[in-house]
């Protein structure tokens, strides 16, 4: 029997890349993820890899970024002034800031560059561009 939208699922998982690095596992909470099918809470092509799958079935499943985070957008990357940055911490390269939206919502963003007057910023979601690794078991469906 194929799961159907609105069915309600938990899964374990554990995510790698290519090389082999674990960048999450639901191994590190105990808890499987919990979603529901068709409500756009997953990436898609993880939603697609669980929805022929019966309870206690295991798979893995490679999937290109267009079926994940898809690839980086060249407009989430943006210039700030240097001095609208918290004064209280060097910025560098490669570090993560967060956010906070007019809307209230906090969003991490990568340092890319730094210079005297500005820094530049990637807002796109760390794994664009990734190919991901899963392995799966199906826990329970509700």
């Amino acid at each position: 029997m194929a799961l159907k939208k609105g069915d309600k699922v938990k899964a374990h998982y554990t995510g790698t890349l290519d090389d082999g690095a674990v960048f999450d596992s639901s191994e590190k909470t105990g808890n499987p993820l919990e979603f529901e099918i068709g409500a756009g809470m997953i990436i898609p092509g993880f939603e697609k890899a669980v929805m022929d799958m019966k309870v206690d079935d295991e798979k893995e499943i490679k999937l290109k970024p267009e079926d994940a985070y898809g690839q980086p957008n060249p407009e989430l990357t943006k210039k700030l002034p240097r001095e609208s940055l918290p004064k209280d911490q060097e910025p560098k390269a490669g570090m993560i800031l967060v956010l906070n939206l007019p809307n209230g919502q906090q969003v991490p963003a990568k340092i890319k560059e730094v210079d005297e007057k500005e820094v530049t910023i990637d807002l796109n979601h760390p794994l664009a561009g990734k190919n991901l690794n899963f392995k799966l078991k199906l826990v329970s469906v509700n």
